[in-house]
């Protein structure tokens, strides 16, 4: 008995595994990104202190995890994001002050102190400031300041454990749906197989 595969959906299931093998694949690439990523960051966390950065700089650039000093001339912006204290490392909220650094450029964000209250006050005119670079959302870059001004505390230093790496997870899972889907289709054959005609 000849056993006929339909051409259209077994065409449609083929591609549609081919992308998820793909993507699987990209992942994994991802993966290996990242894992470089973290380890240039975790040498970057040993060198010694370089200017904060107030040029544009592309992402493959950017300092992130190094110590530097920078100067605020003048704040030009104020703003809060979830975060933790240096010592008491409980959830609160960071105080962002945006800076400007000369007549050009991006400027700097200095993460001044943490405190419970997102509306606290923030006694802190600019000036020089030294802590750790660390990323942001707004402006790409942020130094978090080793002390803060007082009634403030110090900021938690940014953490490597806080940038997941799990593109290795979302590679199984691409497979792992990439078989499922091949069984099913499999499974479906077979059934329908079943249901022809026997020549």
């Amino acid at each position: 008995m000849t056993r006929r595969i339909p051409l259209i959906p077994t065409l449609i299931v083929a591609a549609a595994v081919a992308v998820m093998i793909g993507l699987g694949v990209w992942q994994l690439q991802r993966a290996k990104w990242k894992e470089g990523l973290l380890n240039q960051y975790a040498e970057a966390e040993k060198l010694p202190p370089i200017a904060f950065p107030t040029l544009p700089m592309k992402d493959a650039q950017l300092p992130l995890f190094r110590h530097a000093t920078g100067i605020c001339l003048r704040p030009t912006g104020k703003r809060t994001v979830p975060g933790e204290g240096a010592t008491s490392r409980e959830p609160g909220f960071v105080h962002i002050v945006d800076c400007a650094t000369g007549a050009e450029g991006p400027g700097m964000s200095v993460a001044v102190g943490w405190s419970k209250d997102p509306n606290a006050a923030v006694n802190w005119s600019g000036g020089p400031v030294s802590g750790i670079i660390a990323p942001d959302n707004v402006t790409r870059l942020r130094l978090v300041a080793a002390t803060a001004p007082p009634g403030l505390e110090a900021v938690a230093p940014p953490s490597l454990a806080s940038i997941s790496n799990n593109h290795r997870s979302y590679a199984i899972q691409w497979f792992a749906f990439a078989l499922i889907a091949t069984i099913i289709y499999a499974l479906a054959l077979r059934s329908r197989w079943k249901k022809e005609p026997q020549v």
